[in-house]
């Protein structure tokens, strides 16, 4: 048995875990970072990044199909799946050494490779080692959820933990789940040649505004990925030529494949919370706005905490850890920054609150205001003039929240992310200067709409009239 005594212990090498261990160690602390399975989390191996590779390719393969009103020949193109997938791999191989132990190492940070679990509330064993620290950081992640399906679990599935190691395209890919990630993977493999049906048991996107994921769902039918909502599957079968879905109203629907993306599970099961009197719910392990657990020497940050599943919401969460146990500054999460996107094509992307939830919290003071892209003179060069910004402000003029459905909605979303986290009002996008012609300008519209009823009434055209009487000066 072998003992140590960092300054700070992160148990999990995904993107929060690792955030805080580079950051404690380059402070000049005493730093062991433990991890069982693959540097880099969900995120790198088998989240954000091969889903992006993924979708990048995909985009490619339609951009051959949609070329006929540039003037240029439509074709079908060839898939070489196996070769979209090395591709895939080749861009994780490339990332990983940014989150490999050797480069921790060099920071100083003690890997140890290890499954941990709580021995006492601020020791932790990991195979032969004890470690026992002032500060402990949970950043365990989740894993997906498996429904409870009848018959599921007796037939192959994918999950976004194996579907990337697959190499042999879907002849028909079933999805359960019509989350950010069920349509992102369905929209993909079927740009890839695959037939797609997805079904989700409620409605698709149901954490987004619905005007604009109206949009999405829109292109995805129309390129022939066939949708159910309202869908409730009653039991899996093994058929000839794969999982048979047998819904509640008796229809089957027989594919070649099975994806599940049916929600995400915290991985908290085996740390032996109890041990270290840290509470926890069957969402995640439950933290105050400091992320602070119940046990005054553990903090937990990332999917871990059942907040929010989203990479830059761990880092955002590491950078709260570091602010506030080791700087000693106020740092409390700020529930009304958190923004999102679903990488469908178009793009849906999110920061605050949608139009439900301000109308629900602050009434009929809630102005809406949108700007089209069909009225974007980028957006008609691309031909890609479908969607919309769409934000909430009060009367005021106090920013509530913004959407944007677009191509590059997750670039496009970041001035009003700048505007939500530093207070800004709407004159401040209103008034700034963007490049032309460029799809951002589209924000700058919306922003300006909040002042043509005042700017162009008839108050204000009786002013000018009554100002153009004046002499020059």
């Amino acid at each position: 048995m072998h003992r140590l005594s960092p300054d700070v212990c992160v148990v999990g090498a995904g993107s929060g875990g690792l955030v805080v261990a580079a950051g404690a160690a380059q402070l000049g602390l005493n730093v062991v970072l433990i991890e069982r399975d693959r540097m880099g989390g969900d995120c790198l191996n088998f989240g954000c990044v091969p889903s992006k590779a993924l979708i990048a390719a995909a985009r490619l393969a339609q951009a051959q199909r949609e070329g006929t009103p540039f003037g240029i020949a439509a074709v079908e193109p060839a898939v070489d799946f196996a070769k979209v997938m090395d591709h895939v791999s080749e861009v994780i191989e490339a990332i990983a050494p940014n989150d490999s132990v050797e480069r921790f190492e060099k920071l100083g940070v003690r890997v140890v490779k290890e499954q941990a679990r709580f021995i006492g509330r601020t020791e932790l064993a990991a195979g032969p080692w004890r470690i026992t620290a002032p500060r402990i950081v949970l950043a365990t992640g989740s894993r997906p959820a498996v429904p409870p399906i009848p018959g599921l679990r007796d037939v192959p599935y994918f999950t976004n933990e194996t579907i990337f190691a697959n190499r042999t395209l879907p002849q028909h890919l079933m999805v359960i789940g019509g989350g950010p990630i069920g349509l992102e993977l369905a929209q993909a493999h079927r740009r890839l040649g695959s037939r797609v049906t997805v079904l989700e048991a409620v409605d698709f996107l149901a954490n987004d505004d619905t005007e604009l994921s109206a949009v999405v769902l829109s292109k995805l039918r129309a390129e022939g990925v066939d949708l159910r909502s309202g869908s409730k599957i009653g039991r899996v079968e093994s058929g000839a030529a794969g999982p048979v879905l047998v819904l509640e109203q008796g229809e089957r629907l027989e594919g070649s494949h099975l994806l599940v993306t049916a929600g995400r599970a915290a991985n908290i099961e085996s740390l032996a919370l109890d041990v270290a009197g840290v509470a926890y719910t069957k969402e995640g392990i439950t933290v105050d706005r400091s992320l602070r657990t119940t046990n005054r020497h553990v903090w937990a940050i990332g999917d871990c905490n059942g907040l929010y599943a989203f990479t830059h919401m761990a880092g955002y969460e590491a950078s709260l850890f570091i602010r506030g146990a080791l700087f000693r500054a106020p740092a409390r999460l700020d529930h009304s920054i958190v923004p999102w996107t679903t990488f469908t094509d178009p793009e849906l992307a999110h920061v605050g609150l949608n139009e439900r939830q301000a109308r629900d919290i602050h009434g009929e003071s809630v102005r809406v205001l949108r700007w089209q892209f069909v009225d974007n003179d980028r957006a008609q060069t691309e031909r890609e003039t479908a969607g919309m910004v769409k934000a909430v402000v009060d009367r005021r003029g106090r920013i509530l929240g913004a959407s944007i459905v677009a191509a590059n909605a997750g670039e496009l979303i970041q001035p009003w992310c700048l505007a939500l986290s530093k207070r800004l009002r709407i004159s401040a996008l209103a008034s700034f200067v963007p490049p032309y012609p460029t799809l951002g300008e589209a924000s700058k519209r919306a922003a300006g709409s909040f002042y043509t009823d005042a700017l162009f009434g008839p108050r204000t055209r009786r002013l000018v009239h009554w100002l153009s009487r004046l002499p020059v000066w």
